[in-house]
Protein backbone atom coordinates (compact mmCIF):
# COMPACT_ATOMS: atom_id res chain seq x y z
CA UNK A 1 0.00 0.00 0.00
CA UNK A 2 1.13 3.53 -0.79
CA UNK A 3 1.23 6.14 2.00
CA UNK A 4 2.03 9.87 1.97
CA UNK A 5 4.17 11.65 4.61
CA UNK A 6 3.10 12.96 8.01
CA UNK A 7 2.37 16.50 6.81
CA UNK A 8 -0.70 15.29 4.95
CA UNK A 9 -3.61 13.23 6.36
CA UNK A 10 -3.06 9.48 6.16
CA UNK A 11 -3.79 8.41 2.59
CA UNK A 12 -3.63 4.63 2.23
CA UNK A 13 -4.12 3.03 -1.14
CA UNK A 14 -5.47 -0.48 -1.32
CA UNK A 15 -4.70 -3.05 -4.00
CA UNK A 16 -6.02 -2.31 -7.46
CA UNK A 17 -5.49 0.35 -10.11
CA UNK A 18 -3.52 3.19 -8.52
CA UNK A 19 -5.62 5.97 -10.06
CA UNK A 20 -8.87 4.39 -8.79
CA UNK A 21 -7.52 3.73 -5.30
CA UNK A 22 -6.11 7.28 -5.06
CA UNK A 23 -9.51 8.72 -6.02
CA UNK A 24 -11.31 6.61 -3.42
CA UNK A 25 -8.80 7.34 -0.64
CA UNK A 26 -8.86 11.10 -1.21
CA UNK A 27 -12.65 11.10 -1.42
CA UNK A 28 -12.82 9.22 1.90
CA UNK A 29 -10.68 11.89 3.60
CA UNK A 30 -13.11 14.57 2.42
CA UNK A 31 -16.20 12.64 3.50
CA UNK A 32 -14.92 11.84 6.99
CA UNK A 33 -13.85 15.47 7.57
CA UNK A 34 -10.08 15.00 7.65
CA UNK A 35 -9.89 17.33 4.66
CA UNK A 36 -12.24 20.16 5.53
CA UNK A 37 -14.06 22.55 3.24
CA UNK A 38 -11.70 25.11 1.71
CA UNK A 39 -8.54 23.10 2.39
CA UNK A 40 -5.90 23.61 -0.27
CA UNK A 41 -4.39 20.39 -1.59
CA UNK A 42 -0.72 19.91 -2.50
CA UNK A 43 0.01 20.09 -6.21
CA UNK A 44 -0.29 16.97 -8.30
CA UNK A 45 3.49 16.87 -8.69
CA UNK A 46 4.04 17.14 -4.94
CA UNK A 47 1.51 14.42 -4.13
CA UNK A 48 2.95 12.07 -6.71
CA UNK A 49 6.43 12.51 -5.21
CA UNK A 50 5.16 12.18 -1.63
CA UNK A 51 3.34 8.93 -2.41
CA UNK A 52 5.74 7.53 -5.03
CA UNK A 53 2.99 7.15 -7.62
CA UNK A 54 2.69 8.55 -11.11
CA UNK A 55 1.53 12.11 -11.55
CA UNK A 56 -1.03 10.93 -14.11
CA UNK A 57 -2.74 8.84 -11.39
CA UNK A 58 -2.97 11.92 -9.15
CA UNK A 59 -4.30 14.10 -11.97
CA UNK A 60 -6.88 11.44 -12.87
CA UNK A 61 -8.08 11.33 -9.26
CA UNK A 62 -8.27 15.13 -9.07
CA UNK A 63 -10.28 15.32 -12.30
CA UNK A 64 -12.81 12.73 -11.12
CA UNK A 65 -13.29 14.49 -7.79
CA UNK A 66 -13.73 17.84 -9.56
CA UNK A 67 -16.36 16.29 -11.85
CA UNK A 68 -18.14 14.82 -8.81
CA UNK A 69 -18.14 18.17 -6.97
CA UNK A 70 -15.68 17.37 -4.16
CA UNK A 71 -12.86 19.58 -5.43
CA UNK A 72 -12.67 22.94 -7.18
CA UNK A 73 -9.83 24.69 -8.96
CA UNK A 74 -8.94 28.36 -8.75
CA UNK A 75 -6.97 29.84 -11.60
CA UNK A 76 -3.39 30.32 -10.54
CA UNK A 77 -4.16 29.36 -6.92
CA UNK A 78 -4.41 25.55 -6.97
CA UNK A 79 -6.95 22.90 -6.02
CA UNK A 80 -9.28 23.15 -2.98
CA UNK A 81 -11.87 21.06 -1.19
CA UNK A 82 -15.27 22.34 -2.28
CA UNK A 83 -17.31 24.38 0.22
CA UNK A 84 -20.50 22.65 -0.98
CA UNK A 85 -20.11 18.88 -1.02
CA UNK A 86 -22.46 16.33 -2.64
CA UNK A 87 -24.48 15.95 0.57
CA UNK A 88 -26.33 12.85 -0.62
CA UNK A 89 -23.12 10.95 0.06
CA UNK A 90 -22.51 12.38 3.53
CA UNK A 91 -23.79 11.38 6.97
CA UNK A 92 -25.91 8.49 5.74
CA UNK A 93 -25.71 5.58 8.10
CA UNK A 94 -24.89 2.32 6.33
CA UNK A 95 -27.87 0.02 6.01
CA UNK A 96 -27.26 -3.66 6.56
CA UNK A 97 -28.99 -6.23 4.41
CA UNK A 98 -30.90 -7.54 7.44
CA UNK A 99 -32.06 -4.07 8.43
CA UNK A 100 -33.10 -3.33 4.84
CA UNK A 101 -35.11 -6.57 4.69
CA UNK A 102 -36.89 -5.70 7.93
CA UNK A 103 -37.76 -2.24 6.59
CA UNK A 104 -39.03 -3.71 3.31
CA UNK A 105 -41.44 -5.96 5.20
CA UNK A 106 -43.20 -2.96 6.68
CA UNK A 107 -43.12 -0.73 3.61
CA UNK A 108 -45.94 -0.47 1.08
CA UNK A 109 -44.03 -0.18 -2.17
CA UNK A 110 -47.21 0.68 -4.08
CA UNK A 111 -46.31 -1.65 -6.95
CA UNK A 112 -48.53 -3.80 -9.13
CA UNK A 113 -50.11 -6.44 -6.83
CA UNK A 114 -49.41 -9.10 -9.46
CA UNK A 115 -45.69 -8.40 -9.07
CA UNK A 116 -45.95 -9.05 -5.34
CA UNK A 117 -47.56 -12.39 -6.13
CA UNK A 118 -44.64 -13.19 -8.45
CA UNK A 119 -42.10 -13.09 -5.62
CA UNK A 120 -42.92 -16.61 -4.46
CA UNK A 121 -42.64 -17.89 -8.02
CA UNK A 122 -39.25 -16.17 -8.37
CA UNK A 123 -37.98 -17.82 -5.19
CA UNK A 124 -39.18 -21.20 -6.40
CA UNK A 125 -37.58 -20.87 -9.83
CA UNK A 126 -34.13 -19.90 -8.48
CA UNK A 127 -32.96 -18.72 -11.90
CA UNK A 128 -29.55 -17.51 -10.73
CA UNK A 129 -27.71 -20.83 -10.72
CA UNK A 130 -25.11 -19.72 -13.29
CA UNK A 131 -24.12 -21.36 -16.56
CA UNK A 132 -20.85 -22.77 -15.25
CA UNK A 133 -22.41 -25.54 -13.13
CA UNK A 134 -22.15 -29.11 -14.34
CA UNK A 135 -25.48 -30.46 -15.66
CA UNK A 136 -27.11 -27.02 -15.84
CA UNK A 137 -30.05 -27.21 -18.21
CA UNK A 138 -30.86 -24.99 -21.17
CA UNK A 139 -27.20 -24.58 -22.17
CA UNK A 140 -25.96 -25.86 -25.53
CA UNK A 141 -22.47 -26.79 -26.73
CA UNK A 142 -20.84 -23.54 -25.75
CA UNK A 143 -17.37 -25.01 -26.27
CA UNK A 144 -18.10 -25.47 -29.97
CA UNK A 145 -19.11 -21.89 -30.70
CA UNK A 146 -16.93 -20.59 -33.58
CA UNK A 147 -15.57 -17.46 -31.85
CA UNK A 148 -12.93 -16.62 -34.47
CA UNK A 149 -15.33 -16.98 -37.38
CA UNK A 150 -17.97 -14.93 -35.59
CA UNK A 151 -15.37 -12.27 -34.84
CA UNK A 152 -14.41 -11.99 -38.49
CA UNK A 153 -18.04 -11.67 -39.58
CA UNK A 154 -18.68 -9.11 -36.84
CA UNK A 155 -15.68 -7.10 -38.06
CA UNK A 156 -16.99 -7.06 -41.62
CA UNK A 157 -20.39 -5.97 -40.36
CA UNK A 158 -18.91 -3.15 -38.29
CA UNK A 159 -16.83 -1.81 -41.18
CA UNK A 160 -19.95 -1.53 -43.33
CA UNK A 161 -22.12 -0.07 -40.59
CA UNK A 162 -21.29 3.60 -41.29
CA UNK A 163 -22.54 3.32 -44.89
CA UNK A 164 -26.09 2.29 -43.94
CA UNK A 165 -27.33 5.74 -42.87
CA UNK A 166 -30.78 5.22 -41.38
CA UNK A 167 -31.72 1.94 -43.03
CA UNK A 168 -32.27 0.13 -39.71
CA UNK A 169 -35.52 1.57 -38.45
CA UNK A 170 -37.92 -1.37 -38.95
CA UNK A 171 -39.21 -2.78 -35.63
CA UNK A 172 -39.70 -6.16 -37.36
CA UNK A 173 -35.92 -6.48 -37.63
CA UNK A 174 -33.07 -6.38 -40.12
CA UNK A 175 -34.50 -7.38 -43.50
CA UNK A 176 -31.60 -9.61 -44.68
CA UNK A 177 -31.78 -11.57 -41.42
CA UNK A 178 -35.55 -11.99 -41.71
CA UNK A 179 -35.09 -13.22 -45.27
CA UNK A 180 -32.35 -15.67 -44.25
CA UNK A 181 -34.45 -17.03 -41.35
CA UNK A 182 -37.50 -17.38 -43.57
CA UNK A 183 -35.59 -19.47 -46.12
CA UNK A 184 -34.01 -21.57 -43.38
CA UNK A 185 -37.18 -22.47 -41.46
CA UNK A 186 -39.13 -23.24 -44.63
CA UNK A 187 -36.43 -25.74 -45.57
CA UNK A 188 -35.64 -27.28 -42.20
CA UNK A 189 -38.92 -26.95 -40.27
CA UNK A 190 -41.54 -27.03 -43.02
CA UNK A 191 -42.99 -23.63 -42.12
CA UNK A 192 -45.32 -21.77 -44.46
CA UNK A 193 -44.33 -18.12 -44.19
CA UNK A 194 -42.93 -15.06 -45.90
CA UNK A 195 -40.24 -12.76 -44.57
CA UNK A 196 -42.93 -10.17 -43.78
CA UNK A 197 -44.15 -12.54 -41.05
CA UNK A 198 -40.74 -12.73 -39.34
CA UNK A 199 -40.22 -10.56 -36.25
CA UNK A 200 -36.76 -10.49 -34.64
CA UNK A 201 -36.91 -10.56 -30.83
CA UNK A 202 -34.49 -10.60 -27.93
CA UNK A 203 -34.97 -14.26 -27.12
CA UNK A 204 -38.03 -16.40 -26.39
CA UNK A 205 -38.72 -14.46 -23.20
CA UNK A 206 -39.50 -11.31 -25.17
CA UNK A 207 -41.47 -13.35 -27.70
CA UNK A 208 -43.78 -14.61 -24.94
CA UNK A 209 -44.15 -11.14 -23.45
CA UNK A 210 -45.13 -9.67 -26.81
CA UNK A 211 -47.70 -12.42 -27.38
CA UNK A 212 -49.15 -11.85 -23.92
CA UNK A 213 -49.33 -8.10 -24.47
CA UNK A 214 -51.01 -8.40 -27.87
CA UNK A 215 -53.44 -11.25 -27.19
CA UNK A 216 -54.23 -11.57 -23.49
CA UNK A 217 -56.33 -9.60 -21.05
CA UNK A 218 -56.79 -9.99 -17.31
CA UNK A 219 -58.41 -13.32 -16.36
CA UNK A 220 -57.98 -14.85 -19.83
CA UNK A 221 -57.14 -18.55 -19.62
CA UNK A 222 -53.96 -20.07 -21.06
CA UNK A 223 -53.09 -23.74 -21.33
CA UNK A 224 -49.64 -24.78 -20.12
CA UNK A 225 -48.13 -28.27 -19.88
CA UNK A 226 -48.01 -29.86 -16.45
CA UNK A 227 -45.11 -29.98 -15.74
CA UNK A 228 -44.29 -27.07 -18.02
CA UNK A 229 -42.02 -24.12 -18.75
CA UNK A 230 -41.90 -22.00 -15.59
CA UNK A 231 -40.86 -18.84 -17.47
CA UNK A 232 -44.03 -19.07 -19.56
CA UNK A 233 -46.05 -19.44 -16.37
CA UNK A 234 -44.39 -16.30 -15.03
CA UNK A 235 -45.03 -14.24 -18.16
CA UNK A 236 -48.72 -15.11 -18.38
CA UNK A 237 -49.29 -14.74 -14.64
CA UNK A 238 -47.66 -11.30 -14.73
CA UNK A 239 -50.30 -10.01 -17.18
CA UNK A 240 -53.13 -11.35 -15.02
CA UNK A 241 -53.97 -14.45 -17.07
CA UNK A 242 -55.13 -17.66 -15.43
CA UNK A 243 -52.68 -20.44 -16.33
CA UNK A 244 -54.42 -23.81 -16.59
CA UNK A 245 -52.30 -26.96 -16.21
CA UNK A 246 -52.76 -29.61 -18.90
CA UNK A 247 -51.02 -32.92 -18.32
CA UNK A 248 -48.42 -34.33 -20.68
CA UNK A 249 -47.37 -37.89 -21.53
CA UNK A 250 -45.25 -39.66 -24.14
CA UNK A 251 -47.55 -38.26 -26.83
CA UNK A 252 -47.12 -34.67 -25.65
CA UNK A 253 -49.77 -32.34 -24.26
CA UNK A 254 -53.10 -34.04 -23.55
CA UNK A 255 -55.17 -31.99 -26.00
CA UNK A 256 -58.50 -33.83 -25.39
CA UNK A 257 -58.14 -33.14 -21.65
CA UNK A 258 -57.53 -29.45 -22.27
CA UNK A 259 -60.56 -29.14 -24.56
CA UNK A 260 -62.80 -30.87 -22.01
CA UNK A 261 -61.63 -28.94 -18.95
CA UNK A 262 -60.60 -25.53 -20.30
CA UNK A 263 -62.63 -24.92 -23.46
CA UNK A 264 -62.69 -21.13 -22.96
CA UNK A 265 -58.91 -20.69 -23.00
CA UNK A 266 -57.68 -17.82 -25.17
CA UNK A 267 -54.22 -19.27 -25.86
CA UNK A 268 -52.37 -22.58 -25.78
CA UNK A 269 -48.65 -22.54 -24.98
CA UNK A 270 -47.00 -25.72 -26.23
CA UNK A 271 -43.62 -27.09 -27.31
CA UNK A 272 -44.82 -29.88 -29.61
CA UNK A 273 -41.45 -30.98 -31.01
CA UNK A 274 -39.90 -31.55 -27.59
CA UNK A 275 -42.19 -30.99 -24.63
CA UNK A 276 -40.47 -29.20 -21.79
CA UNK A 277 -39.37 -30.63 -19.44
CA UNK A 278 -40.37 -34.28 -20.03
CA UNK A 279 -39.35 -34.46 -23.69
CA UNK A 280 -42.41 -36.01 -25.33
CA UNK A 281 -43.40 -35.23 -28.92
CA UNK A 282 -46.94 -34.11 -29.67
CA UNK A 283 -48.51 -36.87 -31.77
CA UNK A 284 -50.05 -36.15 -35.16
CA UNK A 285 -53.65 -36.86 -34.03
CA UNK A 286 -53.26 -34.42 -31.13
CA UNK A 287 -51.67 -31.82 -33.41
CA UNK A 288 -54.57 -31.99 -35.82
CA UNK A 289 -57.12 -31.95 -32.99
CA UNK A 290 -55.50 -28.84 -31.49
CA UNK A 291 -55.40 -27.03 -34.85
CA UNK A 292 -59.03 -27.87 -35.62
CA UNK A 293 -60.20 -26.74 -32.18
CA UNK A 294 -58.24 -23.48 -32.44
CA UNK A 295 -59.64 -22.72 -35.90
CA UNK A 296 -63.23 -23.49 -34.96
CA UNK A 297 -63.13 -21.45 -31.74
CA UNK A 298 -60.82 -18.55 -32.66
CA UNK A 299 -58.06 -19.61 -30.26
CA UNK A 300 -54.35 -18.86 -30.52
CA UNK A 301 -51.49 -21.34 -30.28
CA UNK A 302 -48.01 -20.24 -29.18
CA UNK A 303 -45.56 -22.84 -30.53
CA UNK A 304 -42.25 -22.77 -28.64
CA UNK A 305 -39.84 -24.61 -30.93
CA UNK A 306 -36.82 -24.08 -28.69
CA UNK A 307 -35.21 -27.49 -29.31
CA UNK A 308 -36.18 -28.36 -32.88
CA UNK A 309 -32.63 -28.77 -34.20
CA UNK A 310 -31.51 -31.08 -31.40
CA UNK A 311 -33.00 -34.23 -32.92
CA UNK A 312 -30.58 -37.13 -33.25
CA UNK A 313 -32.23 -40.25 -34.70
CA UNK A 314 -34.32 -38.70 -37.48
CA UNK A 315 -35.02 -35.49 -39.35
CA UNK A 316 -36.70 -32.73 -37.33
CA UNK A 317 -40.46 -33.12 -37.12
CA UNK A 318 -42.47 -30.60 -39.11
CA UNK A 319 -43.51 -27.68 -36.99
CA UNK A 320 -47.11 -27.23 -35.92
CA UNK A 321 -47.16 -23.97 -37.86
CA UNK A 322 -46.50 -25.90 -41.08
CA UNK A 323 -49.74 -27.85 -40.59
CA UNK A 324 -51.79 -24.76 -39.76
CA UNK A 325 -54.18 -23.86 -42.60
CA UNK A 326 -56.03 -21.14 -40.69
CA UNK A 327 -53.26 -18.87 -39.37
CA UNK A 328 -53.79 -19.62 -35.67
CA UNK A 329 -50.18 -20.49 -34.73
CA UNK A 330 -47.57 -18.01 -33.49
CA UNK A 331 -44.23 -19.76 -33.96
CA UNK A 332 -41.20 -18.91 -31.77
CA UNK A 333 -37.62 -19.94 -32.54
CA UNK A 334 -34.37 -19.18 -30.74
CA UNK A 335 -30.64 -19.21 -31.45
CA UNK A 336 -29.42 -19.19 -27.84
CA UNK A 337 -29.44 -22.99 -27.47
CA UNK A 338 -27.45 -23.58 -30.65
CA UNK A 339 -25.12 -20.60 -30.10
CA UNK A 340 -24.61 -19.24 -26.56
CA UNK A 341 -26.98 -18.59 -23.62
CA UNK A 342 -25.99 -14.91 -23.73
CA UNK A 343 -26.89 -14.73 -27.43
CA UNK A 344 -30.31 -13.17 -26.94
CA UNK A 345 -31.65 -13.40 -30.48
CA UNK A 346 -34.80 -15.19 -31.50
CA UNK A 347 -37.68 -14.74 -33.89
CA UNK A 348 -41.42 -15.05 -34.24
CA UNK A 349 -43.41 -16.17 -37.27
CA UNK A 350 -46.66 -14.24 -36.95
CA UNK A 351 -50.01 -14.84 -38.65
CA UNK A 352 -50.65 -12.16 -41.29
CA UNK A 353 -53.56 -10.61 -39.40
CA UNK A 354 -51.38 -10.03 -36.29
CA UNK A 355 -48.29 -8.53 -37.95
CA UNK A 356 -49.19 -4.89 -37.33
CA UNK A 357 -50.17 -5.50 -33.69
CA UNK A 358 -46.92 -7.33 -32.92
CA UNK A 359 -44.89 -4.70 -34.77
CA UNK A 360 -46.40 -1.96 -32.59
CA UNK A 361 -45.84 -3.99 -29.42
CA UNK A 362 -42.19 -4.57 -30.33
CA UNK A 363 -41.70 -0.87 -31.08
CA UNK A 364 -43.01 0.20 -27.68
CA UNK A 365 -41.07 -2.57 -25.92
CA UNK A 366 -37.60 -1.57 -27.14
CA UNK A 367 -37.98 -0.01 -30.62
CA UNK A 368 -35.83 -2.66 -32.31
CA UNK A 369 -33.18 -5.32 -31.68
CA UNK A 370 -29.48 -4.42 -31.92
CA UNK A 371 -28.23 -4.15 -35.50
CA UNK A 372 -24.72 -5.62 -35.20
CA UNK A 373 -25.87 -9.01 -33.88
CA UNK A 374 -28.65 -9.20 -36.46
CA UNK A 375 -26.42 -8.35 -39.41
CA UNK A 376 -23.68 -10.74 -38.30
CA UNK A 377 -26.17 -13.57 -37.82
CA UNK A 378 -27.59 -12.87 -41.28
CA UNK A 379 -24.12 -13.42 -42.75
CA UNK A 380 -23.61 -16.49 -40.56
CA UNK A 381 -26.79 -18.09 -41.93
CA UNK A 382 -26.66 -16.98 -45.56
CA UNK A 383 -23.02 -18.05 -46.01
CA UNK A 384 -23.80 -21.57 -44.78
CA UNK A 385 -21.91 -21.37 -41.47
CA UNK A 386 -25.02 -21.88 -39.34
CA UNK A 387 -26.04 -25.10 -41.12
CA UNK A 388 -22.52 -26.51 -40.65
CA UNK A 389 -22.53 -25.43 -37.00
CA UNK A 390 -25.86 -27.18 -36.45
CA UNK A 391 -24.52 -30.44 -37.87
CA UNK A 392 -21.42 -30.24 -35.69
CA UNK A 393 -23.37 -29.46 -32.54
CA UNK A 394 -25.98 -32.14 -33.22
CA UNK A 395 -23.25 -34.79 -33.56
CA UNK A 396 -21.52 -33.67 -30.36
CA UNK A 397 -24.80 -33.57 -28.40
CA UNK A 398 -25.73 -37.07 -29.52
CA UNK A 399 -22.36 -38.39 -28.28
CA UNK A 400 -22.66 -36.53 -24.98
CA UNK A 401 -26.20 -37.76 -24.44
CA UNK A 402 -25.07 -41.35 -25.00
CA UNK A 403 -22.27 -40.93 -22.46
CA UNK A 404 -24.69 -39.57 -19.87
CA UNK A 405 -27.22 -42.37 -20.42
CA UNK A 406 -24.55 -45.07 -20.25
CA UNK A 407 -22.98 -43.52 -17.14
CA UNK A 408 -26.32 -43.36 -15.35
CA UNK A 409 -27.20 -46.93 -16.27
CA UNK A 410 -23.78 -48.27 -15.25
CA UNK A 411 -22.94 -46.16 -12.20
CA UNK A 412 -26.21 -44.98 -10.66
CA UNK A 413 -28.27 -47.14 -8.28
CA UNK A 414 -30.80 -49.40 -10.01
CA UNK A 415 -33.62 -47.55 -8.30
CA UNK A 416 -32.71 -44.40 -10.29
CA UNK A 417 -34.28 -44.40 -13.76
CA UNK A 418 -33.48 -42.25 -16.80
CA UNK A 419 -35.74 -41.89 -19.82
CA UNK A 420 -33.74 -41.51 -23.07
CA UNK A 421 -35.16 -39.24 -25.77
CA UNK A 422 -34.12 -38.71 -29.38
CA UNK A 423 -33.93 -34.93 -28.98
CA UNK A 424 -33.18 -32.14 -26.49
CA UNK A 425 -30.16 -31.16 -24.41
CA UNK A 426 -31.21 -32.51 -21.01
CA UNK A 427 -32.45 -35.78 -19.52
CA UNK A 428 -35.02 -36.50 -16.82
CA UNK A 429 -33.68 -38.70 -14.02
CA UNK A 430 -36.42 -40.25 -11.85
CA UNK A 431 -35.57 -40.70 -8.18
CA UNK A 432 -36.49 -43.40 -5.66
CA UNK A 433 -39.05 -42.55 -2.96
CA UNK A 434 -36.46 -42.49 -0.17
CA UNK A 435 -34.55 -39.58 -1.76
CA UNK A 436 -35.70 -36.08 -0.86
CA UNK A 437 -35.68 -34.01 -4.04
CA UNK A 438 -34.94 -30.65 -2.42
CA UNK A 439 -32.20 -32.01 -0.15
CA UNK A 440 -30.59 -33.61 -3.19
CA UNK A 441 -30.69 -30.29 -5.08
CA UNK A 442 -29.16 -28.44 -2.12
CA UNK A 443 -26.25 -30.89 -1.99
CA UNK A 444 -25.82 -30.66 -5.75
CA UNK A 445 -25.44 -26.88 -5.49
CA UNK A 446 -22.79 -27.27 -2.79
CA UNK A 447 -20.78 -29.55 -5.08
CA UNK A 448 -21.17 -27.49 -8.24
CA UNK A 449 -23.92 -29.48 -9.96
CA UNK A 450 -26.65 -27.49 -11.72
CA UNK A 451 -29.35 -30.18 -11.69
CA UNK A 452 -32.89 -28.80 -11.46
CA UNK A 453 -35.83 -30.37 -9.57
CA UNK A 454 -38.84 -31.43 -11.61
CA UNK A 455 -41.08 -29.81 -8.98
CA UNK A 456 -39.83 -26.40 -10.17
CA UNK A 457 -41.93 -26.85 -13.31
CA UNK A 458 -45.12 -28.18 -11.66
CA UNK A 459 -48.14 -26.13 -10.66
CA UNK A 460 -49.56 -29.04 -8.67
CA UNK A 461 -47.67 -31.18 -6.18
CA UNK A 462 -46.55 -34.44 -7.75
CA UNK A 463 -45.83 -37.74 -6.05
CA UNK A 464 -43.09 -38.51 -8.58
CA UNK A 465 -39.66 -37.05 -7.90
CA UNK A 466 -37.08 -36.34 -10.59
CA UNK A 467 -34.19 -34.08 -11.47
CA UNK A 468 -33.20 -32.62 -14.83
CA UNK A 469 -29.59 -33.04 -15.99
CA UNK A 470 -28.16 -31.00 -18.85
CA UNK A 471 -25.41 -32.63 -20.90
CA UNK A 472 -24.75 -30.50 -23.99
CA UNK A 473 -22.23 -28.07 -22.48
CA UNK A 474 -19.85 -30.72 -21.09
CA UNK A 475 -17.12 -32.98 -22.40
CA UNK A 476 -17.75 -36.73 -21.93
CA UNK A 477 -15.12 -36.98 -19.16
CA UNK A 478 -16.85 -34.16 -17.22
CA UNK A 479 -20.21 -35.91 -17.61
CA UNK A 480 -18.85 -39.16 -16.17
CA UNK A 481 -17.21 -37.32 -13.27
CA UNK A 482 -20.44 -35.44 -12.56
CA UNK A 483 -22.49 -38.64 -12.50
CA UNK A 484 -20.02 -40.18 -10.04
CA UNK A 485 -20.46 -37.14 -7.79
CA UNK A 486 -24.23 -37.42 -8.08
CA UNK A 487 -24.09 -41.12 -7.11
CA UNK A 488 -22.22 -40.24 -3.91
CA UNK A 489 -24.86 -37.63 -3.05
CA UNK A 490 -27.74 -40.06 -3.60
CA UNK A 491 -25.98 -42.86 -1.74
Amino acid sequence: MKKCDASFPSLLLKKGKIKDQFHQALRALILNGQLKSGTKLPSSRSLSEMMSISRNSVISGFERLIDEGYLITKNGAGTYVSSILPDAMICIAPVTDQRQQEEDKHTDLNINPRMKAMLSLWDKSSPHSGHNLTFNIGVGCTDLFPHKLWGRLLGRTWRQFRHLDGQLNDPLGYQPLRSAICDYVRTTRGLHCTEDQILIVNGTQQAMNLAAQVLLQKDDEVWLDEPGYDDAFGVFTAVGANVRPVGSDQHGMDIPYGIRHWPNAKMVFTSPSHQFPLGGTLSLPRRLALLDWAAENDKWIFEDDYNSEFRYSARPIQALQGLDKHQRVIYAGTFSKMMLPEFRLGFLVIPHKLIQAFKIAKYYADTRTSYLEQATLARFISEGHYARHVRRVRKACYERQKVMIESIQQIMPQSVRVEPTDSGIHLVCWLPENVNEQELIDKCRQLGLGAQPLSRYCQNKSSNQAILLGFAAHQPSDIVAGIKTLVKIIA
